[in-house]
């Protein structure tokens, strides 16, 4: 089998694999902080339950996995294989988010 052929099967392996799961993939404890410092620009001294920084990043992850797939369209229809800004660009205009 031709290395590039091997390559791909196990890019292929690997989206499917993940398309699967339903595991949350950003790391907790960078998502937890990120979220904070964000919030510390609204407010200060905020708390947040466990729990909401998990729903906050399941929400996270949807929208983004979303997006790619919009993402990832806008490219097949342009020809392409590799998602590039335009594409999510095109996506979030198509979508109605603000750019």
């Amino acid at each position: 089998m031709h290395v590039s052929y091997l390559a791909d099967y196990v890019c292929i392996f690997s989206i499917r694999k993940y398309q699967k799961s339903t595991e949350l993939l950003i790391r907790k404890l960078p998502f937890q902080r990120l979220v904070r410092e964000i919030a510390q620009d609204y407010k200060t001294d905020l708390r947040f339950q466990s729990t909401a920084i998990i729903a906050m990043q399941e929400a996270a992850e949807a929208y983004l996995v979303g997006l790619f797939e919009d993402s990832n369209l806008c490219a097949i229809h342009a020809k392409r294989v590799t998602i590039m800004p335009k594409d999510i660009q095109l996506a979030r205009r198509i979508r109605g988010e603000r750019t």
